[in-house]
Parts: C-alpha cells; structure tokens; sequence
C-alpha cells in the first residue's frame, strides 16, 4: 500500500472537493469510519465480509455430517445427566 497525501478542500457548503484520484477509491455503498482529533480527521474503509450468509449456509449444508460429533439427542442427554448431577448436589 503507498500512502500518498492529497490536499481536499471544504467548499462554501461545507462539503469535501475531492480530487478524481480519490473520487477513483470511493464506489457507492462504501462505509467509512470517521476518527476525529483536534489535529485531523481520519477516514477508514468499513471491511464487508467478503461471504455472503446465504452461500454460506449452502456450502454448510452440503458438507457431510461429522460423525465424531455428538447427535442432538446426545447433546440433549448429556445436559440432563450435567443437571442431573448438579441438583442432585444442592
């Protein structure tokens, strides 16, 4: 990354001039976080994940089921013995 400083300037209306070569690194949709000191103002790019939830889930359920993993029924059994004990404590 080359950090290259450019000179923007704040307009009568109280908006940004922003030279062609920044307008290039902004696209519609884009999300900065907005870090303000008394000296600058700082603008960082908001990172999307770069998986989207719905192919996620698919990729998910076509993996094939872990069989060193407990069932459900399992899971759910265990938890009964665990409260079981503990109750059976008090």
């Amino acid at each position: 990354m080359i950090k290259t400083d450019i000179l923007v300037k704040v307009t009568a209306e109280d908006q940004l001039k922003l030279s062609a070569e920044v307008q290039a690194q902004l696209h519609p949709g884009d999300e900065y976080l907005a870090t303000i000191t008394d000296e600058e103002i700082v603008l960082k790019k908001i990172s999307k994940p770069s998986v989207n939830l719905d192919e996620f889930i698919e990729k998910m359920d076509a993996l094939e089921p872990d069989y060193n993993q407990p069932s459900l029924e399992e899971i759910h059994e265990i938890v009964k013995e665990v409260r079981q004990e503990l109750w059976s404590k008090e």
